[in-house]
């Protein structure tokens, strides 16, 4: 890689709308602008994403990200060298929002198109921010997603394990909403569990009796709506303690499983690949401060390299995209208008679906 490339970036997938210009030299990357646009305000009454509200708000902010992000950057439309947009997985709405936005963008000033997998963005951080060669082990962990991949480069993803039901991210807002916390769930558990204690309730940690990488969060958000519905039965209500013990001993238990099938993934990455590979954690998930602690410990203990990128990178960000776009453009790939829109889209293609699959094809 020896050009200079400045690719820009639109991500729209969930809740986030975002655009990023990244610009990318001979073993480098720079982030000359990020900007983000989130949808909390908008969906904070429902308990969740609306995806109606979702695509519309996208509709809306899109084009105003773009014009500031290019302003951050100190760069003209004219002088990017290809846009990069997340083609999916995602909610369907959005990825179109995105998707149309950038044709836009590249047909009025005849620029490649880039279609990038959101999942794919999250996988490659680990070379945004700190240049990591490949191969590595990542642990993408986010609201929709978890599953352990060998990433061997931009396109060729190897999935050791995953969840078989809900995402931590999903168990972490689906149990926020059993304990009356706000929405999204992941913030609201850390913050309340630091008043907790995690050894007052102990959860289930499912899927440690068994082999393997995969992991299942459905039964442990069973869990907390039981302890819940038991304390409210015996005292007709719940204290702020209950509730915070009760944040601090789900978190916890997400915690030791995520801890102990990494340690699983580890030793599978060993034996794929020869040779250790360095632990990588991405998505929303890997913000979470007591989680992210446990896997750095246990990359120390294994004796490898652990990356996890800054807090802004971890949640939906559009500079992933760019340099995941970046890294595609240098592979020779390229989009033309018929690019669609895709509500589903394993980065493993070749491995069975975790989650079933349908018209739209592979969960994941």
């Amino acid at each position: 890689m020896t050009a200079t490339l400045t690719i820009l970036g639109l991500e729209s997938s969930c809740d986030d709308t975002a655009a990023a210009v990244v610009r990318v030299t001979s073993g480098s990357a720079q982030i000359l602008s990020s900007v983000v646009e989130g949808q909390t305000n908008l969906h904070a009454a429902f308990g969740g994403v609306v995806p109606e509200i979702a695509a519309r708000a996208h509709a809306e902010k899109l084009d105003l990200c773009v014009k500031e992000a290019l302003l951050r950057a100190k760069a003209r439309l004219e002088e990017v060298d290809a846009v990069a947009v997340t083609a999916g997985p995602g909610l369907i709405g959005g990825v179109i929002s995105g998707v149309m936005c950038a044709k836009g963008l590249a047909a009025s000033h005849d620029l490649p198109l880039i279609g990038v997998n959101h999942l794919a963005g999250h996988a490659l951080t680990p070379r945004l921010t700190s240049g990591l060669a490949y191969p590595y082990l990542m642990l993408l962990v986010s609201g929709g997603h978890c599953q352990f991949l060998l990433v061997e480069d931009a396109v060729n993803f190897t999935r050791l394990g995953g969840t078989i039901d809900d995402a931590p991210g999903e168990a972490f807002d689906k149990a926020a909403r059993l304990l009356g916390l706000p929405q999204p769930g992941g913030p609201s558990i850390e913050r309340t569990a630091m008043e907790g204690s995690p050894e007052r309730f102990f959860l289930p940690r499912p899927l440690l009796d068994r082999v393997g990488c995969d992991l299942s969060f459905s039964g442990l958000k069973t869990a907390v709506l039981r302890q819940r519905d038991k304390i409210i039965e015996e005292k007709s209500g719940l204290s702020r303690q209950d509730r915070a013990d009760l944040c601090a001993g789900f978190q916890a238990a997400v915690s030791d499983v995520l801890a102990e099938k990494t340690r699983n993934a580890l030793n599978a990455g060993y034996h794929m690949a020869g040779q250790n590979l360095p632990l990588c954690v991405a998505g929303g998930v890997a913000s979470n401060a007591t989680i992210r602690a446990r896997l750095e410990i246990v990359a120390k203990e294994t004796g490898v390299e652990f990356h996890a990128p800054p807090l802004a990178l971890c949640t939906d960000n559009a500079a992933m995209i760019a340099y995941a776009g970046a890294e595609l453009f240098m592979a020779g790939h390229k989009d033309d208008m018929a690019l669609s829109a895709r509500p589903r889209w394993p980065l493993d293609r070749q491995s069975p679906a975790l989650l079933g699959s349908g018209k739209k094809g592979a969960k994941a």
